[in-house]
């Protein structure tokens, strides 16, 4: 059985040193007053480490709301919550395994019996997103883990494979580090690279800025 404080302890590396994205970055969906009641009351909270499970629980729907951003800065705290079975609503292992596998559920109605399809093939909402089916939002979505990150849930959800209280999710958990997590895990940019970029990026509009202010080239006066 994997070590549960090896793992608690490569997610807090991993993720440790993550800026906060800002109040205005952390909310992804706009339909409804939901997604800002659940997302709203994150706006501020720039540590993730400090925030206690009973109120990750209570807000466990802002897992669905959060842009990638939010995502991707408050996930860890939902892992070691999970990980020390400190959550009783919140369910991160859903938001990192559903997309990766088919299900069916028959559903009896008005003398029928209609076989509902669950997961990657299913299609997300067509009249706003066409073709989209749920393994492309999840590639999506999940896509903005760098390698680091992405190496500590592999970490996380091995951890939680092994453990798995029904065949059935540990089938999911395996489908998604097969077909997604293992190999983001090793062919993702790393920290470093993204680092860099913004780094890089942020000399770039210094200088834009700069220029702008002394006239521009002479070419352009």
């Amino acid at each position: 059985m994997r070590d549960r404080e090896s793992v608690v302890r490569m997610i807090r590396d991993a993720f440790g040193r993550n800026e906060y994205p800002g109040d205005p970055f952390l909310q992804g969906s706009f339909d409804g007053c939901e997604p800002f009641e659940e997302v709203g009351v994150f706006r501020g909270k720039a540590d993730w480490i400090s925030l206690e499970a009973e109120f990750l629980d209570a807000h466990a729907d802002a897992l669905s709301f959060f842009s990638q951003a939010g995502f991707r800065f408050f996930l860890p705290a939902y892992l070691v919550a999970d990980l020390f079975d400190r959550l009783q609503t919140a369910d991160p292992l859903f938001h990192l395994t559903h997309g990766f596998s088919d299900s069916s559920v028959e559903v009896p109605a008005k003398g029928r019996t209609f076989l509902r399809k669950l997961g990657k093939s299913v299609f997300v909402n067509p009249r706003r997103y066409g073709a989209t089916t749920y393994h492309d939002y999840a590639r999506y979505r999940l896509s903005s883990f760098p390698r680091e990150e992405a190496a500590a849930i592999v970490n996380y959800l091995e951890y939680k494979r092994e453990g798995a209280s029904t065949a059935f999710e540990g089938d999911a958990i395996e489908e998604a580090l097969r077909s997604f997590w293992r190999e983001r895990a090793q062919t993702a940019p790393s920290a470093e690279s993204l680092a860099r970029h913004l780094a890089e990026e942020a000399e770039y509009f210094d200088a834009i800025r700069d220029r702008k202010g002394e006239g521009g080239p002479p070419e352009e006066r």
